[in-house]
């Protein structure tokens, strides 16, 4: 089974992008600094900083984060349902991904 480590890389980019972009954006709406949101959810600021700028965050500090901004239900249920449940569906998926139709 081949897994093409590029198409996971860039999505993953993509996403913690969003993510990151999200949560600023939520910190100045909510008139928080980054101090004030180290405050309030345990996560060091250089942490906010870091995952601000680059996106990088560990799950745990994430999901802190998360339950300050009341996004606690949301973030519980972002991996609630697998798309597959054995190995061999996620092959499926993955070799059936491209495919044209009628081909």
């Amino acid at each position: 089974m081949e897994y093409r480590l590029d198409i996971f890389t860039k999505n993953a980019d993509s996403l913690l992008d969003r993510l990151s972009m999200n949560c600023r954006k939520r910190r100045l709406d909510a008139g928080y600094s980054r101090k004030t949101l180290a405050e309030k959810s345990g996560v060091p600021a250089p942490t906010i900083e870091r995952f601000e700028t680059t996106g990088r965050i560990s799950l745990e500090s994430f999901c802190k984060i998360a339950i300050v901004f009341d996004y606690y239900e949301e973030t519980a249920s972002l991996l609630g349902t697998a798309k597959y449940s054995t190995g061999e569906e996620l092959a499926t998926i993955n070799k059936n991904k491209h495919r044209k139709k009628g081909r």
